[in-house]
């Protein structure tokens, strides 16, 4: 049977996630019970090991194309977190002062498997790599996490909320599917050095 982790909230339905890192994340309500959840992953497991299998093939392709790219070292990773402390939470500030929203903390991470998080309280967390990524690339994250403050999801009530603010934000989207991966993969080199 796959391997996830189960993470319960107030949401109202149940969805599994595969994360870039191939981690299988079930989210559920907090009333649904152990056995319902394995039965939704009992359910869903054929189409769960073809996405994987899908998604090792693309990071194994991935590798492939990008293996010269040189690995981003523990020091490049220390100062890409000093930048992003100095850089991001200024544009958060900015975009939520636009957006009339107030928000927790902002925490600068070193992650693989996301480019920024909003928790239910309403704290920010937001990808070192983004340093490296263009400018617009990095708005448009920020007002992604910004705009779950409101909607706690990706309906269309949500994705309408970030067009009012970054009309151009597919864009952005379609760039960081391309291109960051590479630096996920460039990371991932540094570390196993």
């Amino acid at each position: 049977m796959t391997e996830y982790t189960v993470i319960r909230s107030k949401r109202k339905t149940a969805v599994v996630e595969i994360r870039d890192d191939l981690q299988v994340i079930v989210r559920v309500p907090y009333y649904l019970s152990n056995a319902l959840i394995q039965e939704l992953i009992q359910e869903q497991e054929p189409l769960i090991d073809r996405k994987l299998a899908q998604m090792k093939g693309q990071l194994e392709k991935q590798r492939t194309e990008f293996g010269e790219e040189p690995p981003i070292t523990a020091e490049e990773i220390r100062q890409l977190m000093d930048q992003a402390l100095q850089e991001i939470p200024p544009r958060v500030e900015y975009y939520a002062g636009l957006m009339g929203l107030q928000y927790g903390r902002i925490t600068i991470r070193n992650q693989v498997s996301r480019w920024g998080s909003c928790s239910e309280k309403g704290n920010l967390n937001f990808n070192c790599l983004l340093m490296l990524c263009p400018a617009d690339v990095r708005d448009y994250v920020i007002v992604h996490e910004l705009c779950h403050l409101r909607e706690m999801n990706h309906s269309p009530r949500f994705w309408a909320e970030v067009e009012a603010v970054v009309p151009d934000y597919r864009l952005w989207r379609r760039w960081l599917r391309k291109y960051g991966s590479r630096l996920i993969i460039r990371m991932r080199k540094g570390s196993d050095a």
